[in-house]
This record gives C-alpha cells, structure tokens and sequence, in this order.
C-alpha cells in the first residue's frame, strides 16, 4: 500500500504486520449521473451521486500472508475520502450550490442483560431476584460533509470513532481501550454485522444514502458547448489492530485526479 504517511505510533512495528500492510492495493470506483435543465434565463447542471465504491485487496495469496504474514484481516481501511469537482473553464459559470450534509442513517441494535435467581431455605419465605436491563444504541460512523469554495464543491465521508465519544478516526490515534478491548467497534471489523465496512475491507456510498446534489448554474451562452470538470480525490488509509496484538497504527493519504467531460444541450 503506497501513498503519504500522515500519521504513524511507531516506524519499527514487527515485519509479520508491516508485510500484510504493504502487499495490499486500494481498488476505486466512482458513479455520478447528470442532468441539464434549461432555465429562461440561465442552465442548471446538476450532478449527484450514483455509488461510491472502494476496497482494499490483497495482493498474495491467503498461504503467503498466513506464512509470513499477521493475517488477511489485518489492513488498512478508507477513514475519510474528499472529493473536489471543479470546472475547468469558468467564464460562464454564475453560482454553485450544494445540498445539506447529512449523517449516515442511523443503525439501531438493542442489548438486554437479565439476572435470575432464588432461594428457598426451610422454614422461610423465600428469596427471589431478578433484574434486567435494555438499552438501544444508534451507531452512525460515517458523517457526509458538503461545502463550497468559490466554483469548487467538495463532497467529503468521514469515518469517527463511535465507541468512545466520536472522534474523525483518520486525525487522531486510538485509544487504548480500542486497542485492548475484544468488544471495541474496530476490533473484528470484517465480520460483524453492524460493521462499517464491507468484508472485503472497503466502504460502498450508494446514491440511496447519500443522494445530495450539486448544482452549477451557467450562463446560456455555454449552450450546446462541451465542458470540462476536473475531480480530485484525496483518500486516507488507516491502520489500526484488528485481531493481531499490536499497539501499532498509521494513517497514509493517496491523491488522484480524474478529467469528466460533459456536454450541455
């Protein structure tokens, strides 16, 4: 796994882990749809989001990483993912316009403890106790975030740390309760069900969820003209123990930048 170390706990982790962290590869692919609506006065494009796919895949066989390796689980996972969509040529562009970030929908699951017991020693009433305790809790790991910056909108996911009080996972270091307990919510993250990312250890942002728009509005002159957008990417990678006992945990950053074309008629 290439890319940027933005953060590390220790450059000298044990080669079994550094070995299953670097024979893996970040996988992408990115939808958006478009439509055009031509006003009186002036054209609206509007783009929204389709699906947003990232996976990380090992790159050795499941025999080399249990060898020499500290597991297949053991990888990196996308902590946050920026993207910025901007047009290339401006001269017709009037405003731009985003919708309301919003939060992952929420995903309730319930916990219910319960304690029975008795007694009934001779010659007594008795003795019964019983208790029980539910609770429900709402997980939303992922937060979507929208801004704009002059003609440039940025659309950004970020992952927080929901077992101890909310932290973006991708700027801060875990805790050492998230590293020492079986029951945190990063521990056995592949196999859970309420899980934040897919088995295969990425993250998939489908259009049903995240359906914001973003909305540029021309001038009518660029009418019938091509025009260019240029998307930029940024994507942090994130390390922390999953089942290997390790203390150790890295961030790195990965750019790109992709060209889309869109014709306005």
């Amino acid at each position: 796994m290439c890319g940027f170390t933005q953060r590390s706990s220790n450059p000298m982790a044990d080669s079994r882990l550094l070995f299953s962290l670097k024979f893996n590869q970040l996988e992408g692919v990115m939808q958006f749809n478009h439509k055009v609506i031509v006003r009186y006065k002036w054209i609206d494009v509007i783009v929204k989001i389709d699906n947003i796919r990232y996976d990380v895949i090992k790159l050795v066989n499941e025999k080399l990483m249990s060898r020499r390796g500290a597991g297949e689980h053991e990888k990196h996972f996308p902590s946050r993912i920026s993207l910025q969509l901007t047009p290339t040529l401006q001269t017709d562009f009037i405003s731009v316009s985003v919708s309301k970030s919003s939060n992952n929908p929420g995903r309730e699951f319930e916990v219910e403890r319960s304690i029975e017991g008795s007694f009934d020693p001779p010659n007594s009433l008795g003795l019964r106790v019983a208790g029980r305790e539910a609770s429900t809790m709402t997980m939303t790991p992922w937060k979507f975030e929208q801004s704009v910056l002059g003609y440039t909108a940025n659309l950004n996911w970020i992952l927080y740390d929901s077992s101890v009080g909310g932290r973006e996972v991708f700027s801060t270091k875990p805790s050492r309760f998230s590293i020492m307990s079986p029951r945190s919510w990063f521990k056995d993250r592949y196999a859970r069900a309420y899980r934040s990312f897919t088995r295969r250890g990425g993250v998939i942002f489908a259009g049903d969820e995240y359906g914001e728009t973003v909305v540029w509005k021309i001038g009518k002159g660029a009418l019938g003209r091509r025009m260019e957008w240029e998307i930029k990417g940024f994507i942090w990678l994130t390390y922390w123990p999953n089942k290997y006992k390790t203390f150790y945990h890295e961030t790195r950053r990965l750019e790109f930048t992709q060209l889309l074309n869109l014709t306005i008629a």
